[in-house]
């Protein structure tokens, strides 16, 4: 049976989204409207006729049913992009978990209505000849500014007004006498915030100086383009070695897609990639191209996506939420790094990227291409049972390049050495040699700050957020070591002189970070530049772009960084990367652990020898003989994908089965208790006939944070939907349960990452 009732949003603008009207649906319209449908309705006193946009259906009215009007007609013609915008929120809605509103609000581009910038500026009304026949008058009546004005316009008809009553110094008084002589017009014209540092406009590289694919890679441009020109879109998973040229395909696609009149998004995982990738694409597509990023002001972001609306670029840059641009006419979608982890949101709904640009681009009739040198092993799994299809990269582009040479360093050897540095020998000697020859370095460690955690030598005691379950982390602040943050809350401290506890002054950092690597590379290689780059660094508008601009053109020997470092950065005079601690990530507490290592280790590697130079890595762990780092030393992907597929297989994870995760979240830690334990009967209640596996409730690993305390439960099953559906089910069930609302919950299917 179809639904009586349909919620509509008059206003699209961001702000509105929290506002909706109900309206019957007439018979005749039953069976035709759906989510996203654009309807004509009757609004206002005056019944005036406006147009609205379905965002959810109901049999029961929200209020007195007389006085519910009905739907005037619905909107024929071209489906408008809002209207699959909001299509795509309601499939985030049900495979997600979240309400309506909030998945409006993650496809809805533009947070709130943000005025368009115009300028003024002066244009002259007569032609040439006329203007020439007009000076003598002004000269005649000695009126100076007019001559000065008019002579200016004379060579150049269009003035910026700013210029005209500065650098001319002309009147207001003037102006306004010359318009009404009907000389000249004073006219205000709009235009856009720029994104993009002028020294990354790029002009368009000539065809006959552009690098051209290699066999490989143009076997792979043939097969998609191919495939859509035949109108058959379809999902490509393009695994790559690092440095095979992954870039140069998807901008040969492209450009072959672009030149069908279509548009194309292209996504990457860190704010960092943006430079060197905006400038590739720059130099074949010139200013087509634009960014999104969080970086960008309100401003700017309303101007990217009006031009994108427009139709005024072809191709959007930018990490998820770029996912969403309003392209009228979308021909593909690239997910750049497809792999990581940065893909699936943190924040309700908790969709992947990966998943919604498939659904997005059947929406639109586009393809998706997937690039990656160590592909999720989800992603992986589907390409080789053909649900994607796979397109592989063997061989390094440049021909002068060789993938680089990699040890492992034991640091328990190191240890037994007498070696209590942060820098193994052999990274040391590495370090002076390519110093010594004036070649680049990358150091690599996944932490930020100087000290994992401080604690007391005399008594043990470790210094601890106050509104959170973690230790707190020491960070360099100029010249003093005197700040103690949580990466949770933000709350800071100073770092105390004495222990609050026994009065000791012997308190000291544990643990290594960005800022701990830095300074002991100040101690051993003084004369080296070094620049650091991670959250602490990247803070300000545009850092990403000086810091990598700064070692790109040899302003510094060492590149010290997190994760943002080591992934697509092109650098050809970097011989040396440095992994420095293999094992922090090797460890975290969810089943992506082992992939995750695997990744950063084999990215990080590709970064040394891409180009005439050979290259070295050096990889510094505890467990030389973990297989996830046995195999990233070999940069075997398919050894690592045998060996995780049959851990994933044995104990029930993607891609085998699905799990959903179960936030909760409350004030209370034993309301909390009782209230997870009593959903997690009903779990088990609603999964009895399917076989649904419930593990928990537990402590999340952070038990409190911001003085509210976590809890999570655990349910797998092989079919999504069955998940989909326990997921509705407890959203009922809470929504009527008075005892649920001081409780915060929320759905994550097959997360990425461990509460």
């Amino acid at each position: 049976m179809s639904p009586r009732y349909a919620d509509i949003i008059i206003d699209i603008s961001h702000e509105a989204i929290d506002r909706t009207f109900q309206y019957k649906i007439p018979e005749g319209l039953l069976g035709q409207i759906r989510i996203g449908s654009e309807v004509s309705i009757p609004f206002g006193r005056g019944n005036h006729l406006r147009n609205g946009y379905v965002v959810s259906f109901s049999d029961i009215p929200s209020f007195d049913e007389e006085k519910i009007k009905e739907i005037a007609d619905i909107r024929k013609g071209a489906v408008p992009v809002e209207s699959s915008l909001i299509e795509l929120a309601a499939y985030i809605r049900e495979c997600y978990g979240s309400t309506m509103i909030n998945a409006l609000k993650t496809v809805m581009p533009i947070k709130e209505k943000i005025k368009g910038l115009t300028r003024k500026q002066v244009r002259l009304l007569l032609s040439k000849h006329e203007a020439e026949e007009k000076l003598p008058a002004y000269r005649k009546k000695n009126a100076k500014a007019k001559v000065r004005l008019l002579t200016e316009l004379m060579d150049e008809c269009v003035i910026p007004y700013s210029l005209v009553t500065g650098k001319l110094n002309i009147s207001a008084a003037t102006l306004k006498a010359m318009q009404k002589e009907n000389v000249i017009a004073i006219e205000e014209e709009g235009y856009y915030r720029d994104v993009v540092k002028t020294g990354d406009k790029e002009i368009r590289t000539q065809d006959n100086l552009r690098v051209m694919p290699n066999e490989e890679q143009q076997a792979a441009i043939d097969r998609i383009v191919t495939d859509y020109e035949k109108g058959n879109p379809g999902t490509y998973l393009l695994k790559g070695v690092t440095g095979s040229g992954k870039t140069l395909v998807y901008i040969e696609v492209i450009d072959r897609i672009v030149a069908m009149g279509k548009q194309a998004i292209v996504l990457i995982p860190e704010i960092a990639l943006t430079y060197q990738t905006v400038k590739r694409f720059r130099k074949r597509f010139g200013g087509q191209v634009t960014i999104m990023n969080s970086k960008l002001s309100k401003g700017e972001r309303y101007d990217q996506f009006e031009k994108a609306k427009n139709g005024e670029v072809t191709v959007m840059i930018g990490p998820r939420s770029a996912l969403f641009t309003p392209f009228k006419n979308l021909g593909i979608i690239v997910i750049d790094e497809e792999h990581e982890a940065a893909y699936k949101s943190e924040y309700p709904p908790k969709y992947h990227a990966r998943e919604v640009a498939i659904e997005r681009a059947r929406m639109a009739g586009a393809s998706v291409l997937l690039g990656s040198a160590t592909p999720s092993v989800e992603s992986y799994y589907f390409a080789k049972s053909g649900a994607y299809q796979l397109l592989t990269l063997e061989k390094r582009a440049k021909k002068e390049a060789r993938l680089a040479q990699v040890s492992i360093v034991d640091l328990r050897e190191e240890l037994k050495l007498g070696n209590r540095s942060i820098f193994s020998n052999r990274l040391k000697e590495l370090m002076a040699d390519r110093l010594a020859k004036k070649q680049q370095v990358m150091l690599f460690i996944n932490r930020r700050g100087f000290a994992g955690f401080i604690s007391c030598r005399s008594c043990g005691s470790v210094f601890k957020c106050p509104h959170c379950d973690v230790s707190l982390t020491e960070h360099d602040k100029g010249t003093l070591r005197e700040r103690l943050v949580c990466h949770y809350c933000g709350y800071e401290q100073k770092k105390p002189t004495v222990c609050p506890k026994c009065q000791s002054p012997y308190i000291a950092g544990f643990g290594i970070g960005t800022q701990k690597v830095e300074e002991q590379i100040r101690t051993y290689f003084p004369e080296a530049k070094v620049l650091r780059m991670d959250a602490d660094t990247t803070k300000n508008k545009h850092a990403h772009e000086t810091i990598l601009s700064q070692f790109a053109n040899g302003e510094a020997d060492i590149l010290v960084g997190t994760q943002m470092i080591v992934k697509g950065h092109d650098f050809s005079n970097v011989t040396l990367m440095g992994i420095i601690a293999a094992d922090l990530t090797l460890f975290d507490h969810d089943y992506k652990s082992a992939e995750r290592t695997f990744a950063l280790l084999t990215q990080a590697a590709g970064r040394a020898g891409r180009g005439s130079l050979s290259g070295d890595v050096v990889i510094q762990t505890y467990n030389p003989e973990h297989y996830c780092i046995e195999t990233a030393s070999r940069q075997d992907y398919e050894a690592f994908y045998e060996e995780e597929k049959a851990y994933r297989s044995l104990l029930k994870y993607p891609p085998f089965c699905h799990v959903l995760a179960v936030f909760m979240e409350h004030d209370r830690y034993e309301e909390l208790v009782f209230l997870a334990d009593r959903l997690k009967e009903h779990f088990v209640k609603w999964g009895q006939d399917n076989g649904i596996l419930v593990i928990g409730p537990c402590d999340a690993s952070i038990v409190k944070i911001n003085d509210r305390y976590r809890r999570v439960v655990y349910l797998k099953h092989v079919q999504y939907n069955t998940l989909v559906e326990i997921k509705n089910k407890s959203e009922y069930f809470m929504e009527r349960d008075a005892a649920y609302k001081d409780c915060y919950v929320s759905f994550d299917f097959d997360p990425v990452h461990g509460y």
